[in-house]
C-alpha cells in the first residue's frame, strides 16, 4: 500500500478514459458542483493555492490534478509530489501535471507517510477530509502526519464540505445526508470547531474561511 509509484515524464495525454475523467471531474465536481451546491466556487480555492504554494510542493488528494494546473507556481521548474490513496488519481494527475516530472506516492493519509525525501515548504490538502472515515478529531492525525513532512515556516492549506453546525437550506441538507449515505463522503459530525482545534494542536499559527459549505484553511509550522 505504502509505496512510490514513480515519476512521469512529459507526454500528451491522450487517453479516451482520461479525458473523460478530467471532464466528469472538472466539469462536474469543482465547476456546477462548487458554484451551485457547496457556494464555493473554484476560483476562490484556486486563488487560496496561489497564494500559498511554494515551488517545494507535495498535494495530497489530487483528484485530476486541476489546481495545480492551473495555479501559478513560483518557478517553472517546481519539485512537485503527489499522494493519494486512489491510484487512478495519481495516474490521471500525474499525466495532467507531466510538464513538471512529479513524483507519486501511494498512501493511506490516516496512517504515517514514511517519505525517505526531503521535507516541503507548502503542502495542498483540497476537498479530502470529508471523504475521509470518522469525525474531524479523527481525522485530524492527517495534520500531524503532514507537519512530519514540513519544513519549519512551511505552509499546509486547503479546503473541507462541512455539514454540521452551518446554515444550509433542506435541499442541501438532503443531498449531504445522500451521499453520505452512500459513502462518497463522511462528514455528518464535522465542525469547525474540531477543525480549529486539530489545527492549533499542530501548528504554530492557523486560520479557517467559510465560503458557502466549503471551510478554506491555512496553518503555518
Amino acid at each position: 500500500m505504502n509505496k512510490k509509484i514513480g515519476i512521469f515524464k512529459p507526454g500528451f495525454i491522450n487517453s479516451g478514459n482520461i479525458f473523460v475523467l478530467l471532464f466528469f471531474y472538472d466539469w462536474l465536481l469543482l465547476g456546477s458542483n462548487c458554484r451551485f451546491l457547496w457556494r464555493c466556487p473554484a476560483h476562490r480555492m484556486l486563488k487560496l493555492y496561489n497564494e500559498n504554494v511554494t515551488s517545494n510542493h507535495l498535494d495530497i488528494g489530487v483528484g485530476s490534478g486541476y489546481f495545480m494546473d492551473k495555479c501559478r507556481f513560483p518557478s517553472p521548474q517546481p519539485r512537485l509530489v503527489l499522494m493519494d490513496l486512489n491510484h487512478n488519481s495519481l495516474h490521471t494527475a500525474g499525466r495532467r501535471l507531466a510538464r513538471y516530472n512529479p513524483e507519486t506516492y501511494h498512501r493511506n493519509v490516516l496512517e504515517p507517510f514514511n517519505l525517505d525525501i526531503p521535507p516541503f515548504d507548502s503542502v495542498g490538502i483540497m476537498n479530502l477530509l470529508h471523504c475521509l472515515p470518522g469525525d474531524m478529531k479523527t481525522k485530524g492525525v492527517v495534520f500531524r502526519n503532514i507537519s512530519e513532512v514540513l519544513k519549519p515556516g512551511g505552509v499546509m492549506f486547503g479546503s473541507t464540505i462541512m455539514y454540521k453546525g452551518l446554515k444550509k437550506n433542506l435541499i442541501i441538507a438532503r443531498i449531504l445526508e445522500i451521499i453520505n449515505r452512500r459513502g462518497a463522503m463522511t462528514n455528518l459530525e464535522d465542525t469547525v470547531e474540531d477543525l480549529k482545534e486539530s489545527l492549533d494542536r499542530y501548528f504554530k499559527e492557523s486560520s479557517v474561511n467559510i465560503i458557502g459549505y466549503e471551510v478554506l484553511f491555512r496553518a503555518r509550522k
